[in-house]
């Protein structure tokens, strides 16, 4: 089975399968006529059991140390829970430190930013942590790089086929024959199309996120 096959059956990026190998979580033979990676229904499953714990908010360590049976589900399960249960008090500080700014109607201009910025990194400290947001301010550059890139080179495509079809209206007889001609302008068309589904399979990418998020653990 190719890895777009996988894809499809499983739901998880082809850039993500490929971060999963090389993270160790899955090891995919490999066809000895052609050297491509051959996923079986052995890897599939594997990719659903990562899909899954990943879902959950389970590190990618976890993971690895269940396949290779050094832990159990219930081991990992139970390690997690402590993790979840961190995080709810952290999100309960969270709750109660917005509650508190809330019955403040000053302006933003009038508040005082480093005294309550002091007090979080001192929850920070004991243990607790707060949303960043930051992290996901640059998600929109992002987006943006993969559309410039991929509208310049349309834009070069399409020019390089409005050359030659200019070339050919002008003169002709010294033109290439048209079935030439007509190949010749499918080779940037083909181009225009490939920019076209990266830039669709990129921003499904940056959509998920999934890749940045495995990352962090």
């Amino acid at each position: 089975m190719k890895i777009n096959e996988v894809e499809a059956q499983v739901g998880i990026t082809k850039k993500n399968i490929r971060f999963y190998e090389a993270q160790g979580l899955l090891a995919p033979r490999r066809n000895s006529e052609n050297g491509y990676r051959d996923y079986g229904p052995e890897e599939v499953e594997a990719l659903r059991q990562i899909k899954l714990l990943r879902k959950l908010g389970l590190p990618l360590e976890e993971i690895r140390r269940m396949q290779a049976g050094s832990s159990t589900i219930g081991d990992g399960m139970r390690r997690h829970l402590v993790t979840l249960e961190r995080e709810r008090r952290s999100l309960e500080q969270s709750i109660e430190f917005c509650r508190a700014l809330k019955d403040r109607e000053e302006r933003l201009d009038a508040l005082d930013a480093g005294t309550l910025l002091e007090e979080m990194e001192q929850l920070e400290r004991s243990g607790m942590t707060f949303k960043n947001k930051q992290q996901g301010d640059t998600r929109p550059i992002r987006y943006a790089g993969a559309i410039v890139v991929a509208v310049l080179m349309t834009a070069l495509m399409a020019g390089i086929i409005a050359l030659m079809a200019w070339a050919f209206a002008a003169d002709p007889q010294d033109a290439p024959p048209l079935p030439l001609l007509i190949v010749l302008m499918a080779i940037p068309a083909a181009v225009i199309l490939g920019v076209l589904l990266a830039l669709v399979q990129r921003i499904q990418e940056i959509q998920k996120g999934e890749e940045n998020d495995a990352k962090n653990y």
